[in-house]
């Protein structure tokens, strides 16, 4: 009987752990927000990066098929995951290797964060925003159409602690790198993209419930070309 009772109890402890694993703290948005991992990143390919670099268009035009976990994560490293375990350092440069960058990725299901450490995402907010993003970028439909919409936003003041004035330039920099390095990832997958610059910050803000501190500076749709 005493083993019996044991054995339940040590159910009972795992399940918990369990459940404190996939559920993360509340959000900036007021709910508690369930980490979803992503699959392993892969670094090989059959793409060269001569191909990718030559075959990289601005695609602005998609199917409905949407994009699987795995591409997603595959995605989310190209711009922002950790190649170097040991030192913490990302795909994209960064000055000083202070990293100011934020990434989010909105989806049918939701509005999900990325957190290079774990290679995890965050749900930031349930329900599909792609609409109310798209008209917050100047009503650019392809930005609705897109199976994905990623959103790289900056923590400006990460990198103005060290480097002062220049530390704007920097940051825009390395969004730049992080983009081309995500449009070329997308390529490598047979997806389309186009990096868009064209929005109201504040519509931006509002509609992804950003922290205050979180600058957009990027989307990028992605999906299958039509």
């Amino acid at each position: 009987m005493h083993s019996i009772i044991g054995a339940v109890v040590v159910v009972v402890l795992i399940a918990g752990l369990l459940a404190m694993h996939c559920l993360g703290d509340v959000g900036s948005g007021g709910q508690e927000g369930a980490v979803m991992q992503l699959p392993p990143p892969q670094t090989t390919g059959t793409a060269s990066v001569e191909q990718v670099l030559a075959q990289r268009r601005s695609i602005r035009s998609f199917t409905d098929q949407p994009l699987t976990q795995s591409e997603i994560g595959q995605l989310l490293w190209a711009a922002q995951g950790i190649t170097d375990p040991q030192w913490g350092f990302r795909a994209a440069p960064s000055a000083g290797a202070l990293y100011p960058l934020e990434l989010y990725v909105v989806t049918p299901e939701g509005v999900y964060h990325y957190q290079p450490q774990g290679h995890q995402m965050r749900l930031h907010l349930t329900g599909d925003q792609r609409s109310a993003l798209a008209a917050a970028c100047l009503g650019q439909g392809f930005v609705r159409q897109a199976a994905a919409d990623f959103v790289i936003t900056a923590v400006f003041s990460r990198t103005r602690a060290e480097y002062g004035q220049r530390a704007d330039q920097y940051v825009h920099i390395e969004a730049g790198a992080a983009g081309e390095n995500l449009c070329l990832q997308a390529v490598g997958l047979g997806l389309g993209s186009v990096m868009v610059g064209a929005f109201r910050d504040s519509q931006i803000s509002q509609v992804l419930n950003l922290p205050a501190h979180h600058a957009p500076l990027l989307v990028i749709p992605v999906g299958h070309p039509s």
